[in-house]
């Protein structure tokens, strides 16, 4: 089987439940936001040595591919769901993390080992990809339920890990502190 179909040439693409849309639609938003947050997540694999936060990295991923396929799949055929991407079991992590990490008092700027600054980026395209899922909500097939307080839940995630990183690499983080 080809990797490429031609199929897309004309600026449309096909949603996993059936019928054509333009590659700029809500829904393709959406979903390419969550495979570049995917993808960024395999990066940050790439430069994290914690064999713990690898495993937990790729719980993560694997959600992020069902969450893809359910908002290619307005129509439900998938049987992906609230189950596949729990913002509860995000929560306990962020609280482990959190218990280790010293008491927040200022702004941090992005930064410090290359996993953290990763876990930063991660964050961000987290954040985008919440606002992309989001735009769905006023569709009539709208946002799979449970996904944005997951993508919520996620992006605070990678924020404490960027700081939990950095503690586990006795890097000291760069507050940020207004002007004047």
């Amino acid at each position: 089987m080809k990797v490429y179909t031609r199929a897309g040439d004309d600026g449309n693409t096909s949603l996993f439940s059936g019928g054509r849309v333009p590659k700029d639609d809500l829904r393709v938003e959406a979903y390419g936001t969550v495979d570049e947050l995917n993808s960024t997540l395999g990066l940050l694999r790439s430069a994290n040595q914690d064999t713990d936060i690898d495993e937990r990295l790729i719980r993560i991923q694997e959600a992020l591919f069902a969450a893809g396929a359910a908002l290619a799949d307005p129509e439900g055929h998938t049987a992906n769901g609230p189950a596949v991407w729990d913002a509860e079991s995000i929560e306990r992590w962020i609280d482990l993390m959190d218990a280790e990490l010293g008491e927040l008092r200022a702004f941090i700027l992005p930064g410090g080992s290359r996993a953290a600054a990763l876990a930063h980026v991660a964050r961000t395209v987290c954040r985008r990809a919440e606002r992309r899922v989001h735009s769905l909500s006023g569709t009539p097939t709208g946002d799979p339920p449970g996904l944005l307080p997951y993508l919520n839940r996620l992006s605070d995630a990678f924020f404490v890990l960027a700081r939990f990183l950095n503690l586990r690499a006795d890097i000291q983080e760069t507050e940020w502190r207004p002007k004047g």
